[in-house]
C-alpha cells in the first residue's frame, strides 16, 4: 500500500494551544486531590476488576434490600412514638376507636391510616427486612458450597455470620415495637426465656425492662436499639466486609484464562457500577410491589397489647421459627439445683441451641482447615460435589433447621393434616436426630457419583446417542470426547492431599510422649473420613490411554459428528439423541 502525499494536507496553528480554565467540580477536585492523594486511590480501586456470575449477586440482594431498610426506616422515624403511655385511639380506623393502647400503637395505627404512603412505607420496611435476612443465609450457602470460606476469607466468613446474627436480632427489635398482640406475645416470650437462665436470669428480666413485666420502658429501649445500635454495628460490619472483599479480591469460578494469581471480569466503572446500580432499582422496584400488594404484619387486626390475652395461632417472623420449633418439641425438664429452679425445658432449645449453632456456624472454615490441614490460598470456586464431605455437613445442618423450623408450626400442620399434634411433636423429636444424619449420607454418596460421573465423561467422553453396529452383529454406543471448555472445567480442581493426613508418631526416638499426639492422631483420622471415597480427577497418563481407547471414536468413524462448545453432538446439522 502506497500513500499518496499529494493528496495530504498539513495545517499550522499560528497561536500555540492553551488548557481550558477547569471548572468549580474540577477546581475542588483537583484541591483535594493535592491533599488527601484520592485521585490515585480511586483510579486503581474504580478500574479494579470483578468476576461476573449471577450467584454473586446473591450478596448484592443483601446489601440493597440493607439500603431499602435504611430509607424506609427513616421514612416511619418521623412519625413512630416509640412510648408506652396509654392512650385512648381516637383515630381512622373505626373497629379500634376509643380502645386504650399505647402510644407507640396508636402512632403505628396513625402511620398505616392517616399517613400517605405509610402503610406502603411500613410494609415495604418488613419484606425488606425479610429478604435482608433470606438473602444473607443463602450467600452464606453459596459462599460455603463452593469453599469461598477458605483462606484468606476466614475473617470475612465470620463477619458474614456476625451480619446474619445482627440481622436476626434487628428484626425481632422492629418486629416488637408496634407494641400489638402479636408483638407483646413475642416480648411476653423474650422475657421467659430471659428468666430460664440460671441464677441470673430474673435479674437480665428486671433490667431490662426496668421493674416487672411488661414495666413502661422495654419499648423505648427496643426503640433505641433497633435505629442506633444494631444498624449501627450492622453498617460498620458491611464496611468491613466490603473492604476485606476488595482487599482480598473477589473469587471466581475455575475456567480458560483464570488462575489463583488474576481475576477474569470486568472493571468497576462503568460496567460494575452500572450493574449493580440497576440491580439495586431491581430490589427497591420488587419490595415496592411487594409492600404495595401483599400485606404483612396487619396490627389492626391484632389489636393492642393486652397481657391476659395471647394471639390464636401466634407465630413468630419465620427467621425465629427454628429455636421456636425447638421450644415446642423440647420435653418438659426441670430441675431444682441448690434452692433454684432450672428449666431445661426452655434454656436449652432457646439460649443454649441458638448459640451452639452459631459458633459451629462461626467455625466451620478453622475447622474445616484444621481437619484437612490446607494452609494455601484460594481464590478459585469448588464445585459442591468437588468438596463431598462439606457439602455433606451444611446438607446436615440445613436438613436440622429445617426440620426445626416446620416443629415450629406443628399447630398448624395438626390443623391442616387433621392429626394428632402429640404424634407431630413424638415424630419431630426423633427426625431432628435422624434427618441429618441421612442427609449427611445421601448427600455425601450423592456428590461422589456426580464425580464419579464426571470422570466417566472426562475418559470415555459423552454419550452421542450414536448406535454402531459391528460385522458380527454386535451393537455399541459410540463416545465422542468433551470440548476443551468443558473438560477444563471438569479438571479445574485439586487432588486431594492423603500423604499429610497420616497420624503423628506417639513418642520419639527415645520413647518420651510426643506433645500434641493425641490431637494429631484425631486429624489425622479426621482428614482421612474428610477425603474418604472422593474420587480423584483423571491423571494426565489416564487421560491419554483412555482417549486412544476402542470406544471413542476417531474422526474417520464419526466423519459428520460434531460437538458445541457444551459436549452436545449434532449429526448433519441434527441433534443426535
Amino acid at each position: 500500500m502506497s500513500l499518496d502525499t499529494s493528496k495530504v494536507a498539513t495545517t499550522n496553528a499560528t497561536t500555540a494551544a492553551t488548557a481550558k480554565k477547569p471548572g468549580r467540580a474540577g477546581v475542588v477536585a483537583n484541591w483535594a486531590d493535592e491533599r488527601l492523594g484520592l485521585g490515585t486511590a480511586m483510579k486503581k480501586n474504580l478500574r479494579k476488576v470483578f468476576p461476573d456470575h449471577w450467584s454473586f449477586m446473591l450478596g448484592e440482594i443483601a446489601l440493597w434490600s440493607f439500603v431499602v431498610l435504611l430509607l424506609s426506616g427513616v421514612f416511619l422515624t418521623l412519625w413512630f412514638n416509640p412510648s408506652m403511655g396509654e392512650i385512648t385511639y381516637e383515630g381512622s380506623y373505626d373497629q379500634l376507636r376509643g380502645v386504650h393502647m399505647s402510644e407507640s400503637m396508636a402512632s403505628t395505627l396513625d402511620i398505616s391510616f392517616d399517613v400517605r404512603g405509610g402503610l406502603l412505607m411500613r410494609q415495604m420496611h418488613h419484606w425488606a427486612a425479610m429478604l435482608f435476612i433470606a438473602s444473607m443465609m443463602i450467600h452464606l450457602l453459596r459462599v460455603y458450597f463452593t469453599g469461598a470460606h477458605r483462606k484468606p476469607r476466614e475473617l470475612n466468613w465470620v463477619i458474614g455470620c456476625l451480619l446474619l446474627l445482627l440481622g436476626t436480632l434487628e428484626g425481632f427489635t422492629g418486629y416488637s415495637l408496634p407494641d400489638d398482640l402479636l408483638s407483646g406475645t413475642g416480648i411476653r416470650a423474650a422475657d421467659g426465656f430471659m428468666k430460664s437462665i440460671p441464677v441470673v436470669g430474673t435479674y437480665m428480666s428486671f433490667f431490662l425492662f426496668g421493674g416487672e413485666f411488661p414495666g413502661d420502658s422495654i419499648i423505648p429501649r427496643l426503640y433505641t436499639v433497633h435505629v442506633l445500635l444494631i444498624p449501627g454495628l450492622l453498617l460498620a460490619l458491611i464496611a468491613a466486609h466490603m473492604l476485606l472483599l476488595v482487599y482480598h479480591k473477589h473469587t471466581q469460578w475455575p475456567g480458560p484464562g483464570r488462575t489463583e494469581q488474576n481475576v477474569v471480569g470486568f472493571p468497576m466503572l462503568p460496567v460494575y457500577a452500572a450493574k449493580a446500580g440497576g440491580f439495586f432499582f431491581v430490589v427497591f422496584g420488587v419490595t415496592a410491589l411487594m409492600g404495595g400488594l401483599l400485606t404483612i404484619n396487619p396490627v389492626w387486626k391484632y389489636g393492642p397489647y393486652d397481657p391476659t390475652k395471647v394471639t390464636a395461632g401466634s407465630q413468630p417472623d419465620w427467621y425465629m421459627g427454628w429455636p421456636d420449633g425447638a421450644l415446642r418439641i423440647m420435653p418438659g425438664w426441670e430441675s431444682e439445683i441448690w434452692g433454684t429452679t432450672w428449666s431445661w425445658n426452655v434454656f436449652l432449645p432457646i439460649i443454649v441451641l441458638p448459640g451452639l449453632m452459631f459458633t459451629i456456624l462461626l467455625l466451620l472454615p478453622f475447622l474445616e482447615a484444621w481437619i484437612t490441614g490446607d494452609k494455601r490460598e484460594h481464590h478459585l470456586l469448588q464445585r459442591p460435589r468437588n468438596a463431598p464431605t462439606r457439602t455433606a455437613v451444611m446438607v446436615a445442618l440445613m436438613t436440622f433447621y429445617g426440620l426445626m423450623w416446620a416443629a415450629g408450626g406443628n399447630d398448624i400442620i395438626a390443623i391442616r393434616l387433621n392429626s394428632d399434634i402429640n404424634n407431630i411433636t413424638y415424630f419431630m423429636r426423633a427426625a431432628v436426630f435422624i434427618g441429618p444424619v441421612l442427609a449427611f449420607l445421601i448427600t455425601r454418596r450423592w456428590c461422589i457419583s456426580l464425580q464419579r460421573q464426571d470422570n466417566e465423561k472426562l475418559l470415555h467422553g459423552y454419550e452421542t446417542g450414536v448406535i454402531m453396529r459391528s460385522p458380527d452383529g454386535a451393537y455399541s454406543e459410540r463416545h465422542a470426547p468433551l470440548a476443551p471448555e468443558a473438560a477444563y472445567t471438569l479438571t479445574a480442581r485439586d487432588r486431594d492431599e492423603i500423604a499429610g493426613l497420616e497420624p503423628a508418631r506417639a513418642t520419639d526416638a527415645n520413647g518420651v510422649p510426643a506433645p500434641d499426639s493425641r490431637s494429631q492422631a484425631l486429624r489425622a483420622r479426621l482428614g482421612r473420613l474428610w477425603i474418604a471415597d472422593n474420587v480423584q480427577k483423571p491423571t494426565r497418563e489416564e487421560l491419554e490411554e483412555a482417549h486412544h481407547h476402542p470406544e471413542h471414536a476417531d474422526h474417520a468413524e464419526l466423519e459428520g459428528i460434531t460437538a458445541d462448545g457444551g459436549g452436545h453432538a449434532e449429526i448433519d446439522d441434527r441433534p443426535a439423541h
